[in-house]
């Protein structure tokens, strides 16, 4: 069955985009200008229907190639660089030297704001299991890539810990990281963590910070690390949004190469927006 002229017209525009014969950040010809430019590449006695091309290019909105700015027209979005970030890893470390490290490896520059501390009831992280009457500290930090945010992290602890690891209430960096610091001196031991994974619409909150359209159909990915000690008391809760048109997750298991996927490889990976992530 022969396919529906949009389609080919998406398909065509498409191949331009990524030929780079429609650049990043330039407008699309009008409507009827696209009308008659299908309309004699496809042999026909007329322009092709304004529907059509309209269907196109929401084909293409909703892949997240174009964006369409009300009274301007529609844009070429620019292509963003995926990063990779492997959850998978060493069961007593945290992930944040595993991201910076991460980063370095792929010659580029990293950036996280310092942590923002605050105070919360226990009903804001269930998955510690903790006392109604209980309290926990929030350590949250935004993260960016060469300048342009990627994700952004929360990590809950139960509020006791500060007592003998009183740096976490500090709104600062930890050398060596907050979990081998509350392993040192709280005596918390970090032996293992479960993750679950969820794709989402983005808050405007999140919109603002990665500077996503509401248009596109913005999605962020969010990851919740719960890690347990030896005993399989849950002992802390990190939360990670990432902006799934700019990140890529992957899990490792047994004997794989050492080098992470490369950027062109991770390319060709479903798009986080729309597939499972992993």
């Amino acid at each position: 069955m022969a396919e529906a002229m949009y389609v080919r017209i998406a398909a065509d525009l498409r191949a331009k985009i990524k030929a780079g014969t429609l650049k990043p950040g330039t407008q699309l010809p009008p409507e009827q200008g696209l009308q008659d430019e299908y309309g004699v590449l496809f042999g026909l006695q007329n322009s092709v229907s304004r529907n059509t091309v309209r269907d196109a290019i929401e084909l293409l909105v909703r892949e997240r190639q174009v964006e369409k700015r009300p009274g301007q027209g529609t844009f070429i979005l620019t292509k963003e660089e995926p990063f990779l970030t492997t959850l998978s890893g060493n069961a007593e470390g945290g992930e944040n030297s595993t991201y910076l490290s991460a980063v370095a490896r792929g010659g580029r520059e990293a950036m996280n704001t310092p942590p923002r501390v605050e105070i919360h009831s226990s009903s804001r992280a269930p998955e510690l299991e903790l006392d109604d009457d209980e309290q926990i500290l929030s350590r949250h930090q935004e993260r960016s890539i060469d300048g342009k945010p990627y994700s952004m992290q929360t990590s809950y602890y139960p509020l006791s810990y500060a007592a003998k690891a009183p740096r976490l209430l500090q709104a600062g960096e930890i050398e060596g990281g907050a979990v081998a610091y509350v392993a040192e001196k709280a005596d918390v031991k970090q032996a293992g963590w479960r993750d679950e994974l969820q794709v989402r619409t983005a808050n405007s909150q999140e919109m603002d910070f990665f500077d996503l359209s509401p248009k596109s159909g913005a999605q962020v990915i969010e990851a919740f690390r719960t890690a347990f000690d030896s005993d399989g008391h849950p002992i802390r809760l990190t939360v990670t949004v990432y902006a799934a048109d700019r990140n890529r997750l992957a899990y490792e298991a047994g004997r794989v190469p050492s080098d992470e996927i490369s950027a062109e490889a991770a390319e060709t990976l479903p798009d986080a927006g729309t597939a499972t992530a992993g």
